[in-house]
Parts: structure tokens; sequence; C-alpha cells
């Protein structure tokens, strides 16, 4: 088979692979993306910039909700167990940050920044905030720079949406490159809010930024982590991800311009995931922080062993599929017990450990090592958290 093109075109800006950056601090000025570049990424979104430079409160960045993953080792000699060891990797699962705009002064990136980043070749889509008169000031120099597309944040504006469609108007009629609003999670009527800005114009929908305000505490001296006001501060990175699949599924359902993923993505499954519910691209910021900017490059490679795999040819294939199982009613209301693939189990517990039913074990034989789960169809819930947190897919649903 043929490797998968990887090229994405998103509002007649064609992208070599659809991993893009997103605006945020690895994208902090023209070096930096052309370090995205390096790195793999598909296209550049440069941190967003207003009026005035931001005074960005210290510390604005901290790892939060570290999960504890169990790796299990065991020696197992003539049928016997020898030695059985456990380790733990400690994963962040999210990201706090006071940050805001670009402490750049805009009259820099006009001058300098932009012209560094578009060395790379590579299209370029400038951000920039926040209000009616900010964004038709800024609009047509940005313009006038050479970048390929404009996002604009709606971070700052609150949660009412006819407002923030007077913002969008104005920087639809100041100028004629693309633009894209990045929603926040917080937008109310979001499926017609959607529609609204498709009516005015806009050439596709980002979604989503950070969640919050957000609060995390030091437990050894019972002070914030955060420096800004009242110590919070926005989440971002896999924990919201579920969250940024379901906004770009509700858009992509409402609207016929391109829809662009961001949240949580630090895997090509991450961005698969987010392409079937109906995005075009993704954009990555708390990965990026965590990684570095290979991880542009390493989820493009991702996603084209995935379609590989999967006998397709292209994002295209995928993109929106999940949208027609997406039911209007509860699935059902009857347990439905999952089916074990003993061939595929590794032995490691969880299933058994994460069944507050007490529906799963993982019997014993003659010389103590463990067997493929059983399932007690009579006590199972039906609730799909072992099939959600096997590791091989041994777990799975027959009937869907």
């Amino acid at each position: 088979m043929t490797v998968p093109d990887l090229s994405v075109e998103v509002a007649g800006i064609r992208f070599r692979n659809p991993v893009l950056t997103a605006a945020g601090p690895p994208s902090r000025d023209g070096e930096t993306l052309k370090e995205a570049a390096r790195g793999g990424a598909g296209g550049l979104v440069a941190k967003t910039i207003s009026v005035k430079p931001a005074k960005v409160p210290r510390p604005c960045m901290i790892v939060v909700d570290r999960g504890r993953t169990e790796f299990y080792a065991r020696l197992v000699l003539e049928n016997r167990v020898i030695t059985t060891a456990t380790s733990y990797v400690i994963i962040p699962r999210g990201m706090l940050n006071a940050e805001l705009w670009s402490d750049i002064p805009y009259e820099r990136w006009l001058e300098r920044e932009y012209a560094i980043a578009k060395e790379t070749g590579l299209p370029l889509i400038a951000s920039i905030g926040y209000t009616a008169e900010d964004l038709s000031f800024l609009g047509p120099k940005v313009e006038k720079a050479g970048v390929d597309g404009i996002e604009f944040s709606l971070h700052y504006v609150g949660v009412d949406y006819k407002p923030i469609l007077e913002i969008a108007k104005a920087l639809r009629e100041a100028v004629d490159i693309p633009i894209f609003p990045k929603l926040s999670p917080h937008i109310l009527n979001l499926q017609e809010f959607a529609k609204e800005l498709e009516k005015i114009g806009v050439d596709g929908i980002v979604a989503v930024n950070s969640l919050g305000p957000c609060l995390s505490i030091d437990i050894e001296t019972g002070k914030p982590l955060l420096g800004g006001k009242g110590g919070f501060g926005w989440l971002s990175g896999p924990a919201i991800k579920p969250l940024g699949i379901r906004v770009v599924a509700e858009v992509a359902k409402a609207v016929k311009i391109p829809v662009i993923g961001v949240g949580g993505v630090v895997s090509g499954e991450d961005a698969i995931e987010y392409f079937m519910a109906g995005a075009s691209a993704v954009q990555i910021c708390t990965g990026a922080i965590l990684e570095g900017p290979t991880i542009y490059g390493r989820v493009a490679r991702e996603i084209a062993e995935w379609l590989k795999s999967h006998g397709y040819d292209s994002v295209e294939d995928v993109k929106g599929m999940a949208l027609k199982y997406l039911p209007e009613e509860p699935l059902r209301f009857h347990s439905v017990p999952p089916t074990v693939k003993a061939d595929l189990c590794k032995l490691c517990g969880l299933c058994e450990k994460s069944c507050v039913y007490g529906a799963i074990r993982l019997p014993r034989d003659e010389n103590g090592l463990k067997k493929p789960p059983v399932v007690d169809e009579e006590k199972c819930y039906g609730c799909g958290m072992c099939v959600s947190i096997c590791p091989t897919r041994a777990l799975v649903f027959e009937e869907v």
C-alpha cells in the first residue's frame, strides 16, 4: 500500500500535514515557530497579539493532575512465578496556565517575527484579539505583513455570542484573507453560534480554547501555584480532549466550513479521533510545551502509520466518520457484558481492579498464574469501564 497523503487544505490554505502549532508559548516568536517547522509541523499558528503587549503574571504555567500509570514485570521459570515487580510512571494529564497574549509589542511582530516564521515556507496564521476595535486595527496590518490567515481569539470576551458576532463582523469587513474564530468551551448555544459565524463569512472554526478558570494549591505551603489574580489559571492538555472532541463534533454537524481541533492532542490516535469528529486539522500547544517541537512530526508520523494500517489513503477518508454514529437518543438501557479476547489479554488486572460491580475476576491456574478475565454476566452492569481501560482491546462490546 502507498504511503498516505497527509496534506490537507483548509479554507484554501494547503498544509503539508494536518498537525499545526497552536497560539501559545511554543509559538511565542519567529524563532520558536521555525523550531516547530523543523520539528515537523504542517503549518504555523503564531501566538496571539493585541494592541498592547501583555503583562504576564509569574509563575504562569504548571503541570496538574499527574496520573500514576503502573507497569508490571513478571519473571516466569518453568511455569512458576519467580518474581513480580511493579513500577510507576507519573504522567501529566493536564496543565494550568495564567498566560495571556503575547508580551511582544505588535509592531515587532509586524516588522520581525512574522517575517522570520515565513522563512520556513509553511503557511502562517496570525492570531489576534480581542475587541472589535482591536481586530479592525490589527487585522489589516497583519494581512499586509503577508500572513496566510488570521485566527481571532474569543478567550476573554464572555459567553454571550451576540457581542462576539460583532467582533467577527468587524474582522471580516477589515480583511480579505481567511479568518478563523477560536471558540471558548463556555460559549452558549454552540451550534446556533457556529451557524451565525458561517453566515458572517468566517472561513473556518477552531475549537477549543482552554477551560477555566481553575485553581491548584501547593499543599506544603497552602499557597496557589500560579501567580495570577486569585491564583487562577486555565486548563489544557489531555484532560480537556473529550470536551474538545464534543465541541468539534457539534460544530462539524452544524456548518459546512472546516473545523480545526485543538485540546489534548499528544498522539496520532488523538488526532484521528478529532478527524473522525469532523476536524480537518489539529493544533498542539500543551504537548509541545511538555515534549518540545519534535511532537509535531511524531504525531504526523503516527497519523500516517494509523491510516496505512487501517487501509486509508488520507485524512479526508476518515474525516467526520463518527458523526453518523452519534445517537440522538441514549444507546441502550440494558446491560451488555463485554466479550473477552483471551489471546490479546496481558493479564495486567486493570479490568478486575476497576470493576466496581465485582463482575470481573482473573482466575489462577494450578501454578498460581493468572488467567484471562472471566465476566459474571449476572453482576455486569455494562458500564464500559473495563472495555475503555484495557490497554490491548482484549475486552470489547460485540453489540453496539
